[in-house]
């Protein structure tokens, strides 16, 4: 049930320094993201310029950084992913849905659907095209989800499933997922919002001169910094940061005990993470009925899990097999290819039919985390609604905590591979685009879908 690696000396001074390294880097990325126009003009997260500086230094790239280093960046991202899931219900009251369910409903309904087209059409492509012709895995298809919607922590926490699976290419592979999504989000979300200012489709922004506003101030001035986390304890009784970090750390152990209850009486095989999640909830629940609960906030869990997030992108990307990759080539490209084309049409086809007043905001945001997690979206969403005038934002918020637990790296993305293990890629994919129609109908018949098109 419980981890039974013998933790020596020696290996936690190799894992200090690995982290040391990885933190440099990070450095660098976050002064390269600063200064160089391109990356600043293309949103690059520091954190994926550091994880690409590692790839090019170690063992695929120059070679100065020895296989150690790397294998040891490669094992983080399995680990951190559970520390950005243990708390992310923790601190997050649940909404009353039939006090929102008109706000929350459009939302819902997006996300829902574009998850299930996420996964259906790439494992029809898979099992009609890649599998016949190229003879790929039958859980290949299942990356794009794990990559784009799960992004990179659910990716690398997906590496130890792909390896209890026989096939340890899957790890690799999605994290290139994630990467490429990564960049769709970023970068075709920025060349979405040019394109939506010019055809006059956004609420907020009328020109796409207001879009550069948003190039400057990566270091925020003195007097405009606001407190992103506060200290809900004394320092005498405990550092606020440590009673959040002893939360995780609960979370994570009632995590480690409902995945040894699942495999011993069930027989599946699950990832640490979502029952981190799990686990997360149930610490929210307990301390919900204490006073410790006005000892939790929500922001210093935020800071944690970004911390997380960000040494997981890096060591992530600079662990990533280039071997693997271009064994993978054709097929990987046809996959990557074909989910940017569906996501793109689902933007454009849904997103004036789905929200009735607002859905260029209401869709980029669902488009960001669709490819590139919720943290793409909302930064795309700060571009075209930069002071939050539209419903967006809080939408999307109400929204989350009815969705992240299942899709986009929830209990299903975790279980996609078993699910193509066992039925076959082709079941799996007719199964999804059955929920597909599904949600479109259901979305029809309880009115939140529209005839609408836009000019």
């Amino acid at each position: 049930m419980f981890p039974k690696d013998v933790v020596t000396a020696a290996s936690l001074d190799s894992l200090l320094f690995s982290l040391s390294l990885l933190g440099l880097l990070i450095f660098i990325g976050t002064i390269l993201r600063i200064k160089v126009g391109i990356f600043k003009k293309l949103f690059i997260p520091a954190s994926l310029i550091a994880g690409a500086l590692g790839l090019i230094l170690g063992q695929y790239g120059l070679g100065l950084l020895p296989k150690e280093i790397t294998a040891t960046w490669g094992a983080l991202p399995g680990r951190l992913i559970t520390v950005v899931f243990a708390p992310m219900l923790m601190g997050m009251e649940i909404p009353k849905v039939r006090k929102v369910w008109h706000k929350i409903a459009p939302q819902l309904y997006f996300s829902y659907i574009g998850d299930f087209i996420q996964i259906a059409v790439p494992f029809l492509i898979s099992a009609l095209i890649l599998e016949p012709i190229w003879k790929v895995n039958v859980m290949f298809a299942s990356i794009v989800e794990i990559g784009w919607a799960g992004g990179h922590g659910t990716a690398g926490g997906m590496i130890d499933v792909f390896s209890s699976l026989n096939w340890s290419d899957g790890g690799d592979l999605g994290l290139t997922s994630a990467t490429a999504g990564l960049f769709m989000g970023i970068v075709g979300g920025m060349i979405i919002i040019n394109y939506g200012v010019r055809k006059g489709y956004t609420s907020v922004l009328k020109s796409e001169d207001q879009i550069k506003g948003h190039m400057d101030g990566d270091i925020i001035p003195q007097g405009k910094r606001k407190a992103n986390s506060i200290g809900t304890l004394n320092n005498d009784v405990v550092e606020s940061y440590a009673f959040h970090l002893a939360l995780i750390g609960i979370a994570i152990l009632l995590g480690w005990i409902i995945q040894g209850l699942i495999e011993k009486y069930i027989g599946i095989e699950m990832p640490l993470f979502p029952m981190a999640m799990i686990g997360g909830l149930i610490v929210q629940v307990l301390i919900s009925k204490t006073e410790y609960n006005k000892a939790v906030d929500p922001q210093t869990l935020q800071r944690i899990q970004g911390m997380a997030l960000d040494f997981l992108i890096a060591s992530a990307v600079a662990s990533i097999s280039i071997p693997v990759v271009v064994k993978y080539g054709i097929p990987f490209l046809i996959l990557m290819l074909v989910s940017a084309v569906v996501l793109l049409f689902f933007f454009f086809w849904a997103g004036p039919r789905m929200f009735k007043s607002n859905w260029f905001e209401n869709s980029i945001v669902n488009y960001g985390f669709l490819s590139g997690v919720a943290a793409v979206g909302l930064m795309l969403l700060r571009v075209t609604d930069p002071n939050m005038e539209t419903e967006a934002g809080e939408s999307f918020a109400l929204r989350t905590p009815l969705f992240e637990p299942f899709l986009g790296g929830g209990l299903i993305t975790s279980l996609l591979p078993v699910f193509a293990l066992k039925y076959g890629s082709l079941k799996v994919g007719i199964a999804f685009l059955i929920l597909t129609i599904l949600g479109l109908i259901l979305a029809k018949v309880t009115g939140f879908w529209n005839n609408k098109e836009i000019a």
